[in-house]
């Protein structure tokens, strides 16, 4: 039997009523805000729910406590352990020392920095192994045989999706009249809480799967009609990047989710540009490809009150600093652009000019003259600046045609 594999069956809504007992005592309730732009740009009621408010950043630590909680003893005496390089990690952490139990955590050795550090200040023992999630993943397993520790699975597992079921009680508490919850689908640990809990409450609410485009693991089970492996997945959206759902999660996608639909990762990272700047709601791109969906209408949704779970914030640095910058780029507050001219005094300051004459700020300045594209006595200038609107940018490249300068727009 695979990881992805269990003998265990899915929990029923009197088990996410037990988790919610035991659940509100530790974990935040967390808001369901309507954005009145989102709205305005979908022709939907939009509603977030904003799970990157939650406790460790992320609707995992739900779960993971619910499960750790129904330890045995004797279970709990010999810790807890998992293999994870994001909000897992860091959920079982937080919960398995709210609980004064061990755990470890194995990580691969390419795990941001960031992450590590986080999953240690809540307590972890975390063991940096192997190239790649699967070595991590085998080195945890491992170390069970070893020690006795119990494995947290992200999803497969009723107390984690017990857990996660916590959210759609709480999206039912705060909008009772909620027409379509979007939730995004990595394992299918929180859509199939989310999913038992909604359709037991209302078994009109539609319930709509999101997957990354380049890791579409439920949506091609279902499509095959049986639990299904990919070979690869490529995403930004670490946190859905799942080659394999669970049999359990399979099961309650199967049964119980209504639609299933995609988003690629263009569109992860404009939602995630626009919900900080609209919102200023800082999430990953896994955190917001319900969102994603709603904006790009993946499914019908005008008119109809949505919620569209924000599942996490933890994003990498990196990761951010790249979405900001195409951000302002795809809203034409910034441009870059390449100049050819001669490499003579005075020659760069005549386009500073035009720049200055504009009020565009400058924002970065290189200079080429080794390419082979350069000819023998010019210089390629490629200037990046910040623009007040969208205007500007014409203007500014009718000024270099009037002055004879070849340019190139670069996107």
């Amino acid at each position: 039997m695979s990881i992805t594999e269990t003998n265990q069956s899915l929990p029923k809504f009197s088990d996410l009523i037990n988790a919610q007992s035991l659940l509100s005592k530790v974990v935040k309730h967390t808001p369901l805000e309507r954005s009145k732009s989102f709205s305005v740009m979908s022709g939907a009621d939009v509603h977030l729910k904003l799970e990157n408010f939650q406790t460790t950043g992320s609707f995992k630590v739900r779960g993971a406590y619910y499960k750790i909680a129904n330890l045995t003893p004797e279970e709990s005496s010999k810790g807890v352990l998992c293999a994870s390089a994001g909000n897992h990690a860091q959920g079982v952490a937080y919960a398995a020392t709210s609980l004064g139990v061990k755990s470890t955590v194995f990580m691969p050795v390419f795990a941001p920095p960031l992450k590590v550090i986080a999953t240690r200040s809540y307590g972890a023992e975390v063991i940096l192994t192997g190239e790649t999630f699967d070595d991590a993943f085998k080195a945890a397993l491992e170390f069970q045989k070893q020690t006795g520790a119990t494995f947290v699975h992200p999803f497969n597992d009723p107390h984690i999706i017990a857990g996660q079921g916590t959210v759609g009680l709480e999206i039912f508490e705060q909008l009772r009249e909620v027409d379509k919850v979007l939730v995004p689908i990595g394992g299918g640990g929180l859509i199939s809480g989310i999913a038992i809990a909604l359709k037991q409450l209302n078994p009109a609410i539609r319930i709509i799967g999101v997957e990354a485009d380049g890791a579409q693991s439920m949506k091609t089970s279902i499509e095959n009609g049986k639990h299904s492996t990919l070979n690869s997945v490529n995403t930004i959206a670490d946190g859905i990047a799942v080659k394999s759902p669970g049999n359990l999660t399979f099961e309650a996608a199967r049964k119980l989710v209504d639609e299933f639909v995609v988003v690629n990762d263009t569109e992860m990272a404009h939602t995630a540009y626009l919900l900080m700047q609209r919102s200023k709601i800082l999430a990953e791109p896994s955190g917001v490809a319900a969102m994603a969906a709603v904006l790009y209408q993946k499914t019908d949704i005008k008119g109809r009150k949505v919620v569209p779970i924000v599942s996490g914030g933890n994003i990498n640095m990196s990761i951010l600093e790249q979405i900001l910058e195409k951000g302002v780029m795809e809203e034409g507050l910034r441009a870059r652009l390449q100049v050819l001219i001669p490499d003579q005094a005075g020659m760069l300051k005549s386009i500073l000019s035009i720049l200055e004459k504009m009020k565009a700020n400058i924002h970065d300045i290189e200079h080429e003259r080794s390419a082979a594209s350069v000819p023998v006595g010019h210089v390629q200038v490629t200037l990046t600046f910040n623009l007040q609107d969208t205007t500007q940018l014409p203007a500014i490249t009718n000024e270099l045609e009037m002055k004879g300068m070849k340019y190139q727009v670069l996107n």
